[in-house]
């Protein structure tokens, strides 16, 4: 007590000096003194710990998390394979091939590439097609785009889209990308006369077809008509026609033909199961405005087996047909359904799958109504041709096609558009 008494008037009598808290240790404990009351307090103070952040604070790293797989790959940047040891050995990639995946990620982004080696825009399609750019919605066809403007026939130069109807319906718009083709390929996909697909053959994208397959497709004369108004009044759209099918279209009949004859290049015409009325005055009309002969056996051209997908976006093709069938996969299910329809006696809904076998059998059994040009040595057929005679025969067709000619200009300066035809060529 005594000590504390002399403590408290100390500090009375240094009041005038404020030096702050005092703190005394007795017996390890550590004490503070309480100037106003003049006495010690056993009060242990409470200190605070530090904290730079508050508790709510988090910090976290963000890289480009707009494409995660983009990331993972731009973090690979070394090759590892194994010596004769055993060993692992790993080496860095070259500075081309790491800037080639980056394009290839963000190739959408690309504004132009003409006038781009296309040595090197080969692998950048290929790296873009590895990482399956072209499959993506939006940004897949204006990347897809930016190559056919560039490159062309390069990219697709043929197209096979045989029984591939769903594809065209999810892909309309990256198959209308397409620039000059030569071969196209749209067996069995029912499209009709007013598909968008078949509107988009009479543009100038599509002016290089030379081989055009439109079997079993539910055409008409009025989508014949419509596919061959540039022609006949333009001199535009498919007039470098050289192989034309048609066959299984039992809605085009004679008058449809007529307007067949202003393909005047074509070479291989397959007309077999349309719904001709007068098969001899169409043969006969076919050879004397065209020059194609009637083939008593079945030409090659018309096989299916020439025409493939040949070009850059071969497997994007494939991609996009893998993506239609994983689509479709829910539906497997559907097989069970059909396997009790069967059951019960209700076939009606399998029918549609098995008409493009059935027309094509009606089609065997009509006859076959495929024409050739005999000059043409693409169609391989065993001609018979007596060697004595050949030249008056060639007198003769040179006469007969002068007289046809004379015909045509007379009848062409009689000739008038119908009113139908001018509403056609306004909507080119």
């Amino acid at each position: 007590q005594s000590w504390s008494r002399g403590m408290s008037y100390c500090l009375h009598s240094e009041s005038h000096l404020d030096t702050g808290p005092i703190y005394v240790r007795e017996k390890g404990k550590l004490h503070v003194v309480n100037q106003g009351a003049g006495g010690i307090q056993n009060v242990t103070p409470k200190t605070r710990p530090f904290s730079l952040f508050s508790r709510s604070f988090s910090v976290e790293l963000c890289m480009n998390r707009e494409d995660d797989r983009a990331r993972r790959q731009r973090t690979d940047h070394f090759i590892f394979t194994y010596t004769k040891e055993g060993n692992l050995r790993y080496s860095a990639k070259s500075l081309f091939s790491l800037v080639l995946g980056y394009i290839s990620d963000n190739v959408d982004h690309i504004d132009s590439l003409i006038g781009f080696p296309e040595q090197i825009a080969e692998k950048l399609f290929s790296a873009a097609e590895a990482r399956q750019k072209f499959t993506e919605p939006v940004t897949g066809l204006r990347a897809l785009q930016k190559f056919t403007e560039a490159y062309g026939s390069l990219v697709l130069c043929s197209l096979c889209l045989r029984n591939r109807y769903l594809v065209i319906s999810e892909k309309l718009e990256e198959i209308k990308s397409f620039r000059e083709l030569t071969c196209l390929d749209l067996s069995c996909c029912k499209l009709g006369d007013e598909h968008e697909l078949l509107e988009h053959l009479t543009k100038e994208a599509l002016s290089s077809v030379k081989r055009l397959l439109l079997k079993d497709n539910s055409l008409s004369d009025a989508g014949l008509r419509r596919m061959t108004a540039p022609v006949r009044v333009l001199k535009k759209g498919l007039e470098n026609l050289l192989v034309l099918d048609l066959s299984c279209n039992p809605e085009i009949t004679d008058v449809g033909i007529g307007y067949l004859l202003s393909f005047k290049k074509l070479n291989c015409l397959d007309i077999s199961g349309t719904g001709l009325k007068d098969v001899d005055a169409v043969i006969k009309r076919i050879q004397t405005q065209i020059g194609l002969v009637h083939s008593k056996v079945p030409l090659k051209e018309f096989d299916h087996s020439n025409c493939k997908t040949e070009g850059w976006a071969e497997q994007t093709v494939l991609q996009w047909e893998q993506a239609v069938m994983e689509a479709m996969k829910p539906q497997d299910n559907l097989g069970s359904r059909a396997a009790a329809l069967r059951f019960y006696g209700k076939t009606h809904r399998i029918k549609e799958v098995v008409k493009c076998t059935l027309v094509e059998a009606e089609t065997k059994a009509s006859g076959n109504l495929q024409f050739y040009k005999e000059k043409v040595q693409n169609c391989h057929l065993p001609l018979k041709k007596e060697v004595a005679g050949s030249h008056e025969l060639k007198n003769n067709k040179k006469r007969a096609l002068s007289e046809q000619e004379r015909e045509r200009t007379s009848k062409q300066k009689h000739l008038c558009l119908t009113v139908e035809d001018w509403d056609l060529l306004n909507t080119y």
